[in-house]
């Protein structure tokens, strides 16, 4: 890793100012290495033709997912109004975000401009500029979030440009398309000699699903196949993604007309979403599933990725104190959730990504985001500064038995995580910080 790729002032007073709060040496060690990892290590930043682009890699992995990219800058939206290379950084990264999606709507994963890729071979249509074409719906949520936090907190109205605007209508044309409808839309996908998690059934346009309205997600965040098309956490992040987007465009480009077509879209599937992703489990009552298919069909499980179940409310995609997302948090939070892992001393969700019994550092960030427990707060910062391996980085799973046994060394997303979880402590809980174990 090469440090020191971009530099910010203001997020490094920020980390002194946490820091002083933080008793432990080690959560404090933690936490400075960790909040500026996709700073140090991640971002390449450059002034084309007088304005802003950005190209942050995933860390490991040297492509740009959408994902991964906007939120490995999210937590660095609350410095940017003291460091104007810190915002111009992050409006090029918006930029990037939509000559991507002009690209291609359905990729997850770019390329520095043209080049090649081990995934050159999937059937689908690649173009040299993707590094993965993985149809995964919070890929343009995250986009819609990253300019929106922009939005509210800049004035700076560069990167919301025709440019920017073409791209959110065809991601709003995307997803309309992906409700299916009328047909299976364009997006086909499968990938020779590979596990199953890596390509999709039925030829590659994955298992059936009745149009009801909601949106087909054809991979996960963690980018593995879905098993039934309708991915409930990724189909709530685009509620909330379409109306930020509705009110962003009538302030932008005074598009009243597309603001109520996103609007719409929204309002039909959070109706979807009441209708069909709500279940009766025997030992949690009403609760999310993870995936449905409109059949009648659902998956019961939670997966740390986000948008998980257990995000909801980070993603502002439901409250908190919702009745169902209890039920739903604390069945994710259970062996009822078969991607819940529990060793000597620690638990928390994995993945199929990852197999069992990985449990990954992001669920446990997670759990105590959305936690108003100091006592369940404190158990996750007890269990984040333990379980990494005296690398003081978040790593992207690890042994549920044995801490020593990682995935990915190297993983921006879950470090800046890390530290957007501690700096919310400081603000709301800063006696957590401040008490000694």
């Amino acid at each position: 890793m090469q440090p020191q790729k971009f530099h910010s002032p203001a997020v490094n007073d920020h980390i002194e100012s946490i820091s002083q709060h933080i008793s432990d040496p080690a959560l404090e060690r933690l936490f400075r290495q960790c909040y500026p990892n996709t700073l140090d290590t991640t971002v390449a930043f450059q002034m084309v033709d007088g304005l802003p682009d950005t190209f942050v890699i995933t860390g490991d992995i040297h492509a740009m997912w959408l994902r991964d990219s906007a939120a490995q800058v999210w937590p660095y939206l609350a410095q940017m109004q003291e460091d104007s290379e810190l915002a111009d950084m992050i409006a090029g990264l918006i930029r990037r975000h939509s000559a991507c999606i002009l690209i291609d709507p359905y990729a997850n994963a770019f390329n520095n401009g043209p080049a090649h890729s081990q995934w050159q071979s999937d059937n689908t249509t690649m173009l040299p500029e993707l590094h993965e074409r993985k149809w995964e719906l919070d890929s343009l949520c995250y986009a819609i979030r990253l300019a929106h936090g922009f939005w509210q907190r800049s004035s700076d109205r560069r990167p919301f440009d025709g440019q920017w605007l073409a791209a959110m209508k065809l991601a709003v044309a995307t997803m309309k398309a992906q409700q299916r409808k009328k047909n299976r839309g364009p997006y086909s996908f499968t990938r020779n000699g590979s596990w199953q998690a890596d390509t999709l059934a039925c030829h590659g346009w994955g298992n059936p699903a009745r149009p009801v309205g909601l949106i087909a997600s054809m991979f996960r965040p963690s980018d593995d196949a879905t098993v039934l098309p309708f991915l409930v956490p990724s189909n709530f992040f685009a509620v909330i993604s379409l109306r930020q987007l509705a009110s962003m465009v009538v302030d932008l480009s005074n598009e009243s007309a597309f603001a109520i077509e996103c609007t719409a879209l929204a309002d039909e599937v959070a109706a979807a979403l009441q209708a069909h992703a709500i279940v009766q489990h025997p030992k949690h009552g009403a609760i999310y599933a993870y995936e449905v298919d409109g059949y009648g069909s659902a998956l019961l499980m939670d997966d740390a990725n986000i948008p998980s179940l257990l995000s909801l409310p980070y993603l502002g995609a439901v409250a908190q104190n919702e009745e169902v997302y209890q039920n739903t948090r604390r069945f994710a939070l259970s062996f009822d959730n078969p991607w819940f892992f529990k060793g000597d001393h620690f638990e928390g969700n994995g993945s199929p990504h990852t197999l069992a019994p990985m449990i990954w550092p992001m669920s446990i960030i997670m759990r105590a985001m959305t936690s108003d427990q100091d006592d369940e707060i404190s158990l996750c910062l007890h269990m984040l500064k333990s379980s990494h391996a005296e690398t003081y980085f978040m790593h992207e799973s690890f042994n549920a038995n044995q801490p020593e046994q990682f995935t990915r060394s190297w993983f921006a997303w879950a470090n800046t995580l890390l530290g957007e979880l501690i700096s919310k402590i400081a603000q709301e809980r800063p006696h957590l910080l401040s008490a000694k174990e």
